[in-house]
C-alpha cells in the first residue's frame, strides 16, 4: 500500500467498506478526527481513486435474480483484437456482473445473475455464444455462496 495512506486513511477506508452509509460525523468519531478533517480526507480518497464508488448491496433473491452462474469463455483466437472485440461486446450485457481476463483453460470468466436456469439457458443461447470470437463456454451453477463480495483485508 502506498505510503500516502496513514493509519487514519486506512481506518476511514475500512469503516466505509463496512458501512458506506455512515455519516461523516459518525465516521469522524470512529477514526478520532474532526468532522472537517474526516470530510477532507474522505474527499481526497475519492479523488485519488482509493474509493471508486459507494452503492447498496442488493439481495439478489429479493429482486428475482437468485441464480448465480459462473461461465468460463474460450475465444477462437488469442489476439489483442479478439480480446478487445469481446470486451467491448460483453460490457453491453446487463446481466453480466463481472468479467475477468484470466490465465488457464479459459480466456475470460464471467459472473452472471439470472432468475433461474431457463432464464440463463435463453441468455446463453441468444447472447453469450453470439459474442465476438466465442469458441466455447463452460457453465458452473453456484449451489451455495460461501463468500461473496468480501471486504478487502488491508
Amino acid at each position: 500500500m502506498p505510503d500516502v495512506l496513514d493509519r487514519i486513511d486506512r481506518r476511514i477506508l475500512q469503516h466505509l467498506q463496512e458501512d458506506g452509509r455512515i455519516s461523516n460525523a459518525e465516521l469522524a468519531d470512529l477514526v478520532h478526527v474532526s468532522a472537517a478533517t474526516c470530510h477532507r480526507r474522505t474527499r481526497r480518497l475519492f479523488e485519488e481513486g482509493y474509493i471508486r464508488s459507494v452503492r447498496a448491496e442488493i439481495a439478489a433473491d429479493k429482486v428475482d435474480r437468485g441464480t448465480l452462474v459462473m461461465v468460463g469463455v474460450e475465444l477462437d483466437r488469442s489476439t489483442p483484437e479478439s480480446f478487445g472485440a469481446f470486451e467491448l461486446a460483453i460490457r453491453q450485457l446487463p446481466f453480466v456482473l463481472d468479467c475477468h481476463l484470466v490465465a488457464g483453460d479459459f480466456d475470460f470468466f464471467l459472473k452472471i445473475r439470472v432468475r433461474d436456469i431457463a432464464d440463463f439457458n435463453r441468455l446463453h443461447g441468444e447472447q453469450l455464444i453470439a459474442l465476438p470470437g466465442v469458441r466455447q463456454t463452460r457453465t458452473f451453477f453456484v449451489m451455495k455462496e460461501v463468500i461473496d463480495n468480501a471486504r478487502l483485508d488491508f
